[in-house]
Formats: C-alpha cells, structure tokens, sequence
C-alpha cells in the first residue's frame, strides 16, 4: 500500500510539472532577433543595399580590370587583366544575388497580402527583382529564373530558363510595374534608401531600366522589332511612360556615413576594403589618357597633396613625373611599378578633392547620363527621331556633373564648347555628317565613363557593341578575347546535374569564352 501511495504521489508531482513547463513555453522559446514575420517596408532598404554591394564589390576586382580603368601590379596566376582567372570567381554574384531575389519576390508578395493592398511595395520588389535578374543573366546567360525562388515548395533544382524567355517576362514585370505606381501608394519614407519614397522616381528607374534592358537585346533578329517599337513608344509617351530626365533621378544609395536622418548609410567601401588593398591597383592608362587630353573636370585636380595633387574622382598622382597611367594586359615580369591610383585616404576631402573610398556617391544603380546616351543611339539608328548630338553633349554633361557638383548638367550643343574647350576642340567633336559607326564609337567612349563604378555595365556593354576599343596588350591569355560570360558555380554541377547538364547543351560550353544569347551574332 505504501508504494502504490508513492508511486502515485509521484504520478501527480510529475504531471503538475509537466502543466507548469507548458506555461509560457512558446513565448520562451521565440527568437527576439530572428523574427518569423515582416513587413514590406522592414525588407527593402535591407534588400537594395544588400544587392548593390556584391555589384560594388565586383566592379572593383572584375569590370574595373577587365575594361581597362585599373590594373593590377601582379605577375601572379590567374589575372582578371589577363583574362584568367579562377572558376571560383564565379561563385560570389550567385551566391550574393539569389539571396536577394527572394527577399524581393516577398517584398511584392508581402504588398499583395497586406490588409490594405500596396501597390508601391509590388511595382519596387519588381522592379529591384528585373534590375537583379537582369545582371545575373547578362553575367551567366541561361539560369534558373521561372522557379528559382521556389526552394520554400520544395523545388532543390530549378530549371535553367533560356535568356531571351527571361528577358521578355523581365519586360512584363517593368510594365506591371509602371502600371502600379502610377497609383502612386505612399510608402514609409525611411524604408526607401534610393528615394526616400518618391514615387514617380522610381517609377522613372523603372522606365528607364526598360530601356537599358530593350537595347541590350535590340540587336537579336527575332525580337529587334518588338524592342525598337517598345523604345518607341517609351520615348514618345512620356505621360505613360516617365524616364530619367535630370540627375536628380539617378538610382542610386548616397552614401552619408551615418550623418544624414534621411540616408543614413555607410559605403561598404569604407569597412570592406582596406585602405591599402582600395588603392593598391594603378589606374590603365586607356583611362585615364583621355581625361587629361580633355582636361576633363572629373580628372582635373582639384586640391595639392604631397607630392603629387587629387583629381576630383580621388585620382591620386604617383610621382612627380606626371599622370601617366599603366598599359593593361603586359607579359609577366613587365608591369609598370609607377602610376596613378585611386586615392583611399579620407583626409583628402578639402578642396574639392575626396577619397574615392570614401566617396558618397560611389553607391550607383543607374544614372541619368546612362538614359541620354541610350537615346543618343537610338537616334542614331534610326529608331526614334530627336537630336543625337543634343543627347549626346547632355550624357557627357550629366556624367561630369554627377560627381563634380559645381559643373553644369544642362548644358546644349551650341555652348558645350565654352565648358570643355579641349572636349570640344578634341577626338570628342560630333557632327551630323559623321558615319554611324563613328556616331557609335563617339557615344560609346563617353557612356564608358558614364558607367564608372556602375556594377558590371561597362563590360556588358561592351560585350553587346565590341566599344570602346580596347587595347590588347602581348599578355593576354582565352585568345585575347574579352571574357564572355561567368561560369556556372562549380557546386550547381553536383546540386542540381540534371538542369546544369540542359543549360550547357542548350547554351554551350560552360566556359567563359561561351556568348550568351543576346551576344551571339
């Protein structure tokens, strides 16, 4: 009797216990910091800024090398000068980027299942979602687009859609995008770190980036006229379709330091890369040449320093000798020790002059000047009517004044001369009875420095036009020819081998002298 007592005694301690362990226990067991829920407007500024650092990061160690603005002082193997390098390089902008998208598709999603509908929140997770996809097939070609956010349901391996079907589903999310913010949805000012809520800015990035999108593509037979006419239209409906029209559009995240309320966000510049390792690449003389033959005001120097003295893009003189510039793609052991550099030190900021690590407006998504040269082409070729030569002065304009402040952006064709005499006066004359060709060489130098610091632009461009016209120094490995695309990361191989194996038959050779779809001739 006395152990049937106990016994059951310690069934009622135990189940009491047990009630008491049960109270509170969800509320215990939730994490404070990885919340299970969000918002809209808690995902964006995270998500851009997230996403435009991987572009930074890569504009500095790939574009940069590759088009000719900076070059490494290296004999070591696998040179992005070169046009070698090693497969794992492939690795980060998938990595980077993917992540992203998903937090975008939520950013519409999330808009759509509010108990009040955004439709701002829907048109900028679109928009940020083709900005993104957009980058990663120009860099890779064919990738999983159509249910590659779909790991949520299940589905470990997507499928590899072909280039020209993401593409066009690219242009239907910009024109659903358009159409949604023309309702103009307010949104929380501090949830926006490109325009801290303006609307109608963004639905101008969005037009615009169809743009740049349609004339990537412009020159495939099968879809040339869908793009030319869709450029058209664009252009000639302003009302419809609102574009860039002065730099005060420009996408972009201004990088403040922590000093402004309304842009309070540091370059990753300043705590990513270290001081010596920002400048340690000397800048190409391709580059740099031209800018002091134009005594162009984003070189021209702006304050003395040491030595030497620090042009306004925080070009920084090496010696005493001069601003020459380092020739890119030189056989081992010919590297020229001396040369220019971009100058890291944020001492530097008095006079004008600033560090170009720790310069705010290093943060770019798409500019102005990108949008006036875009249309300078189009007149060009006969797509839609206007003044190229008008175009064309206000792109160089707008690029000088995007990073020198004081120089004037609205300047015209008939006083461009009296701003930049050598300009004028030098290989950048335009006039109507030039051949096209030499309308597009013109066009193309000058949007090559338009795209300074703008992800990788510069080396799609000129994947997609063959200018400017780079030179080939002896060194140059793939044959001397300009690196076409990115390989797939080694890990999708075995993660996803019966997709990776389509996209290689239907593509090519996953190598990088492999041409994407919009590429081939």
């Amino acid at each position: 009797m006395k152990k049937q007592l106990f016994i059951g005694s310690l069934l009622v301690v135990l189940i009491t216990t047990l009630n008491s362990c049960k109270k509170g226990f969800e509320k215990l067991n939730t994490d404070p910091i990885n919340i299970l829920h969000t918002t809209a407007d808690k995902l964006l500024a995270p998500a851009v800024y997230n996403s435009l650092w991987p572009g930074m990061t890569r504009n500095r160690s790939f574009t940069n090398e590759l088009m000719q603005v900076t070059v490494s002082i290296s004999d070591g193997d696998n040179t992005v000068f070169r046009y070698a390098f090693r497969s794992s390089m492939s690795d980060y902008l998938w990595n980077a980027w993917y992540p992203q998208l998903t937090n975008f598709r939520d950013i519409d999603s999330l808009a759509s299942q509010s108990d009040v509908v955004n439709t701002s929140y829907q048109a900028i997770g679109r928009i940020c979602q083709a900005w993104i996809f957009a980058n990663l097939t120009d860099t890779y070609g064919d990738i999983p687009y159509s249910d590659a956010l779909s790991a949520k349901q299940g589905n470990m391996e997507p499928v590899f859609d072909r280039q020209k079907d993401i593409y066009l589903n690219l242009f239907k999310k910009l024109e659903e995008a358009n159409t949604l913010l023309a309702k103009n949805t307010p949104i929380v000012v501090s949830s926006d770190p490109v325009y801290n809520g303006d609307i109608s800015k963004w639905r101008k990035f969005g037009n615009s980036l169809y743009l740049r999108l349609l004339l990537r593509i412009a020159g495939k037979a099968e879809v040339a006229q869908q793009c030319v006419d869709k450029i058209k239209q664009i252009v000639q409906d302003p009302v419809t379709y609102p574009i860039m029209t002065s730099n005060a559009d420009c996408a972009r995240i201004l990088w403040t330091g922590g000093t402004s309320t309304t842009d309070p966000y540091t370059s990753p510049y300043v705590n990513g890369v270290r001081a010596q390792d920002f400048r340690s690449p000397a800048i190409c003389s391709f580059f740099i040449d031209p800018l002091v033959a134009w005594n162009d005001p984003r070189f021209r120097p702006a304050k003395p320093y040491g030595y030497g003295s620090i042009g306004r893009l925080g070009i920084m003189q090496a010696s005493a000798g001069g601003w020459a510039g380092v020739a890119s793609g030189y056989l081992p052991g010919h590297g020229d020790p001396r040369g220019v550099y971009f100058q890291s030190d944020d001492n530097t900021t008095t006079g004008g002059a600033m560090s170009l690590q720790q310069n705010a407006l290093t943060g770019i998504i798409m500019q102005y000047a990108e949008v006036q040269f875009i249309l300078a082409e189009a007149v060009v070729k006969g797509w839609i009517s206007g003044d190229a030569k008008t175009y064309f002065y206000q792109g160089i304009a707008s690029a000088i004044n995007y990073w020198v402040p004081d120089f004037p952006e609205d300047i015209t064709s008939a006083n461009f001369a009296e701003h930049l005499t050598n300009l004028g006066a030098g290989s950048v004359v335009w006039t109507d009875d030039l051949s096209v060709q030499r309308k597009m060489e013109l066009i193309m130098e000058q949007k090559y420095y338009a795209l300074f610091m703008t992800d990788l632009q510069q080396w799609f461009e000129y994947r997609r036009t063959g200018l400017p016209e780079l030179p080939k120094g002896p060194g140059l490995q793939n044959g001397g020819v300009m690196p076409a695309r990115l390989v797939y990361p080694v890990y999708v191989q075995s993660a996803n081998p019966t997709n990776y194996k389509a996209a290689v038959a239907a593509q090519g050779p996953d190598q990088i002298d492999t041409n994407v779809w919009w590429q081939k001739p």
